[in-house]
């Protein structure tokens, strides 16, 4: 052997992201993301990127040459998924400042701090719904060479809608007739993103709405659609949008009895329409505005600040430092008091939530945003534990079609695994503080701090 190639093999070796080792989780309380009864004691082996096998301490023994990770006195617990974030923002206030200020970062800066800042926060998946294409492309496409750390990502690219707002065509996509529709759509699959997302629906013809739809079903693409007025969530039944996003409709008190209605006819359908009706409600940024704005010690976190520069870090900190002045939440203390009932309805309905936060909007920082959204759906919406977890693990891979790679811990999966110190099913807020975080089998954050060699 040669002595560059043996420099070579050892340079490979000793890189965390390169070369994943054996390794053994031992001791911890571990919930699988299946939904069933914790497994006390656990023993998970990890070769390489995927598990080798689950048992417990009595009933899997460590073989020789894997290294020991104590997970005592931890639950364990699938990488989390995060099923609406916005790499391309960072809690800036001011979206007409940030967008052209930073469109040419979003590449090299944004979007890559965005995605580490998720990662060690324990979110080993995420679905970005919306940015400039390439920006989108190139750092997913940097994140699965292990060129950067981050979740692995699923992207939509540009928004789809009738018209994009003045200065956002670079992330916002309109059409003009069922051609265009179609052909806007196309590029996008053609492209390679993961879903479409679609946006202001009722403003578009019946027809170009129709159109998005069934071009995205035809390239095996699902299409995730805004629901912010009634009229979106009726027009995006009847066209067949596959994942409704957030509560929406302002201040109403309720969803109408038609809505609730035709939820509860394609609740009925299931399988012969494709499946369970997704919806990912995003309730945190609503819930806690007022308390933020109020007490606003946790907008002074640095852990928002990692891989971003002194001026960008100096500009979000500026358009932020008057929460009770920002014009994007005066609605939202209105808005409030609608959210418990309406995440009733849509439990009552059917409806399999994801856990998604919006993360990026502004004062929703990516290393927060996460833990806080089901923090919210345990403790105020009264959504059990196991089922808020399986909504950010098992439920968000089904969507996605990829639930025998990841999203639940067992035998074969991808070794993406979270652990914290505690009982999560007792205090969900516990994920705050996530002390293991393994993505593909390699650490990259242990006793509650980063692991600077693979970041």
């Amino acid at each position: 052997m040669t002595k560059f190639l043996t420099a070579v093999i050892l340079i490979v070796a000793g890189s965390g992201i390169c070369a994943q080792e054996k390794t053994a989780l031992v001791g911890g309380t571990l919930i699988n993301g299946l939904g069933g009864q914790p497994i006390q004691d656990s023993v998970i082996l990890v070769d390489g990127e995927r598990i080798e096998a689950v048992g417990t301490v009595d009933t899997l023994p460590v073989p020789a040459g894997y290294r020991v990770v104590s997970t005592e006195a931890m639950s364990v617990l699938p990488g989390l998924w995060d099923m609406h974030v916005h790499l391309m923002i960072n809690g800036h206030a001011d979206y007409a400042h940030w967008h052209p200020a930073y469109l040419d970062r979003f590449a090299d800066e944004i979007m890559p701090a965005s995605a580490v800042q998720l990662l060690l926060a324990g979110v080993t998946t995420a679905r970005d719904l919306g940015a400039p294409l390439e920006a989108s492309l190139q750092v997913r496409q940097r994140i699965a060479d292990n060129d950067i750390p981050g979740p692995r990502l699923f992207i939509s690219g540009p928004f789809i809608q009738h018209r994009p707002y003045p200065g956002t065509e670079a992330y916002r996509w309109g059409v003009n007739g069922v051609r265009d529709a179609r052909e806007k759509v196309r590029r996008l699959a053609e492209a390679g993103v993961d879903v479409i997302k679609l946006v202001d629906q009722d403003e578009m013809s019946f027809e170009e709405a129709q159109a998005v739809v069934d071009e995205a079903h035809q390239h095996g693409l699902k299409v995730v659609g805004h629901s912010h007025r009634p009229e979106e969530i009726r027009r995006g039944l009847a066209i067949g949008v596959d994942n409704f996003e957030h509560t929406g409709l302002a201040a109403a008190p309720e969803y109408p009895e038609d809505v609730m209605r035709l939820l509860h006819e394609r609740t009925a359908t299931g399988r012969v329409r494709g499946g369970p009706l997704y919806w990912t409600p995003t309730v945190e940024g609503l819930w806690n505005y007022d308390y933020v704005r109020d007490h606003p010690e946790a907008l002074d976190n640095d852990c928002w600040e990692r891989g971003l520069k002194p001026d960008t870090i100096a500009d979000i900190r500026q358009s932020i430092s008057h929460p009770e002045l920002l014009d994007y939440f005066q609605l939202t203390p209105k808005r409030k008091p609608t959210l418990k009932r309406k995440i009733t309805q849509l439990r009552q309905a059917g409806a399999v939530l994801l856990v998604g936060t919006d993360s990026g909007i502004p004062m929703k920082f990516h290393c927060q945003s996460t833990w806080h959204e089901l923090d919210v759906w345990v403790n105020v919406m009264d959504i059990p534990p196991m089922e808020a977890i399986q909504s950010a693990t098992y439920w968000p891979s089904k969507f996605m079609g990829v639930e025998k790679q990841w999203g639940t811990i067992a035998a074969g999966r991808y070794a993406d695994i979270i652990a914290v110190k505690g009982d999560v099913l007792r205090y969900i807020n516990l994920l705050q503080n996530v002390d293991l975080v393994m993505k593909g089998g390699v650490i990259y954050k242990q006793d509650g701090r980063a692991i600077d060699d693979v970041l």
